[in-house]
């Protein structure tokens, strides 16, 4: 049985690591606020390919609630409000393929975060395989990022 952590003495205790800090939402705050054209182009990279069925659409919506579950690690937000995510394509059989970007090319997880995309997806059942293309055209900006993590950031 584990102790509680209030009979833990100060010796027993140990401090969580903490990251260090990247500087990336202080250099979003510092760029230009993005115009409404941008944000407009930026949110119709995000797309599903051709008509979906009443049950594939809530896949879809499915596959977005568990890759809100992923952050990125620079910025404390999940990769679908970030803008990360530039297409979710479902085909008849439920094969997911996802189009997604990094912040920058030479971004430190670069190998590790569309894994854990494509890892997350496939682990809904209703997935038969799930493939994650990492893509770089157009280059993520922040225009992409969400109203909604503007805000929790202060961009907005």
């Amino acid at each position: 049985m584990e102790p509680e952590i209030s009979n833990l003495d100060s010796a027993q205790r140990q401090p969580l690591p903490v990251l260090p800090h990247s500087g990336k939402v202080e250099q979003l705050k510092q760029e230009e606020i993005r115009q409404p054209a941008a944000m407009d182009a930026g949110r119709a990279m995000h797309k599903t390919a051709g008509e979906l069925s009443p049950a594939q659409r809530a896949l879809e919506a499915t596959i977005v609630e568990v890759v809100r579950t992923v952050y990125d690690p620079e910025i404390p937000v999940n990769v679908y409000d970030l803008g990360l995510i530039y297409e979710i394509a479902i085909d008849a059989e439920n094969r997911v393929k996802v189009k997604m970007t990094l912040t920058a090319p030479g971004c430190p997880v670069a190998g590790s975060l569309p894994v854990e995309v494509e890892r997350k997806i496939a682990s809904i059942p209703q997935v038969k395989d799930a493939e994650v293309e990492l893509v770089w055209d157009p280059p993520w900006d922040k225009s992409r990022i969400s109203e909604a993590a503007l805000l929790d950031l202060g961009l907005a």
